[in-house]
């Protein structure tokens, strides 16, 4: 080991860290695992610096995880021991706007925020957008094809992404830093980087294609009585103002109950529903948008569809609406240990889901606390189960419960947060055993010594 270590201090320098001179932060990801420091540290600047080390790794065998903003939650960034950590926190920086073409050129490590601003101050709208805005990176956004709110209007990190920079396992650079929405020129092997979880090459540039501002956004919370009726206004909304829907997130019973009844926030409605929906839409600057708006709302109220709505009438109202959605990011100050489920479900199914949970998690947890929450429109809910004095064993019998109903109402076991380490064993409930063998040979072919981020995903 010290031979790639010499290796890597003589063709990188001060880039490569040791020992107590690697910082904390680099120990572990957001994902709960048990902090592990790396054999070294390396914080790049530049692509050749990062080929350079990756070159040297390929050449002695030598396994790297790769870091952006270390806020992933399936352990796809936590070191192993012995692992060497390449973190890209210093590839970072807005290259080029092109005002043009709408697209945005950015470093790997550029915080999803910072591009956020810069698409802003641009005039446009980066449609990449998750709760780890301040501390995730693009690179790792499109390494892990990163979901969030506004997946219904502006889809994952893929749908955003127009071109890519990647270093291979051996050093080798492959750029098309392309900007184009049409370019058929072969096959696009960008695609194969996006969502791969850097197993098969590190992201060092993007292209996003950046999207206009909405204008007149418009957000209310409504109050109906299954997620039967949600997908009828859903639908209903749909139909009536065609893509202008940004947000349609799901909130259960029991995340309402959490959110007013420990986190301390004020009842959303006077009286309980089964499910509270956070709708937002642009509409437009034109007053009518606003007024179009309302009265869809009130017609879904004649309808019977919702039992109650408001509609905030002001950015504090709009962030008083929000403030339920992100109770879970305060759930460590209130509720014991937590196992978060990021999973999608046949929206034809969801009710099913729920009812199942509803009915099973007493059962064997009587004292658990569990939300069901997410953005519904993409099939995506979150689950979360928070049980005092957890062991291994209960760990796994959760995740038991959660895999197998997800699994037989043919969902997936991961919606926008990856595979990682965590969710590995379970990857053969989403998918074949031909899937599983096709990717073991992309695998193969583009990281022949295995050195790339080795046992996640596969």
């Amino acid at each position: 080991m010290s031979n790639v270590i010499e290796a890597l201090a003589a063709a990188l320098g001060t880039q490569v860290r040791t020992g107590s001179d690697i910082p904390s932060r680099n120990h572990a990801d957001a994902s709960g695992l048990q902090p592990t420091q790396p054999l070294a540290l390396i914080l790049p600047q530049t692509t050749e610096d990062i080929a350079a080390a990756l070159k040297i790794c390929h050449q002695h065998r030598h396994p790297v995880v790769t870091q952006g903003g270390l806020t992933g939650l399936a352990g796809g960034a936590h070191p192993e021991t012995g692992e060497i950590a390449l973190s890209l926190e210093r590839m970072n920086g807005i290259e080029e706007i092109d005002q043009a073409s709408a697209t945005l050129t950015a470093l790997a490590g550029t915080p999803l925020a910072t591009i956020q601003q810069a698409a802003d101050e641009a005039g446009f709208l980066c449609g990449i957008d998750l709760g780890a805005r301040g501390s995730c990176t693009i690179g790792g956004n499109i390494a892990t094809n990163a979901g969030g709110n506004q997946v219904v209007r502006y889809g994952m990190a893929r749908r955003n992404t127009l071109g890519l920079e990647v270093v291979l396992a051996d050093g080798t650079v492959i750029r098309s830093l392309n900007k184009m929405l049409k370019n058929n020129a072969g096959y696009d092997w960008t695609q194969l980087f996006i969502g791969s979880e850097g197993t098969l090459g590190v992201i060092t540039r993007v292209v996003i294609g950046l999207h206009p501002k909405p204008q007149g956004i418009q957000t209310a919370l409504c109050a109906v009585s299954s997620f039967d009726d949600a997908l009828v206004v859903l639908r209903k909304f749909q139909q009536a103002h065609p893509g202008r829907l940004l947000v349609f997130e799901a909130m259960w019973r029991e995340f309402m109950t959490v959110a007013t009844g420990i986190c301390g926030l004020p009842a959303a409605f006077e009286a309980e529903h089964d499910v509270t929906l956070l709708i937002e839409a642009d509409m437009g600057e034109d007053p009518a948008g606003t007024e179009a708006f309302s009265l869809l709302l009130g017609e879904f109220y004649e309808q019977n569809l919702i039992k109650d709505a408001v509609v905030a009438q002001s950015r504090a109202g709009r962030n008083r609406f929000w403030a339920y959605r992100e109770t879970p990011y305060e759930y460590g100050r209130f509720l014991p240990e937590e196992i978060r489920f990021d999973v999608s479900v046949p929206l034809n199914r969801m009710t099913e889901a729920v009812e199942h949970l509803r009915q099973e998690m007493p059962r064997h947890w009587p004292d658990a606390v569990y939300v069901v929450f997410g953005h519904v429109a993409d099939s995506n809910i979150h689950i979360n189960v928070a049980i005092r004095d957890m062991d291994d064993g209960i760990k796994k019998g959760v995740q038991k419960l959660v895999y197998d109903l997800v699994s037989g109402l043919g969902g997936s076991i991961s919606a926008e947060h990856g595979i990682g380490r965590i969710k590995r064993p379970y990857l053969p409930l989403s998918r074949t055993e031909p899937e599983r063998e096709l990717m073991a040979k992309m695998k193969q072919m583009l990281d022949p010594e295995g050195i790339l981020n080795p046992g996640r995903v596969l």
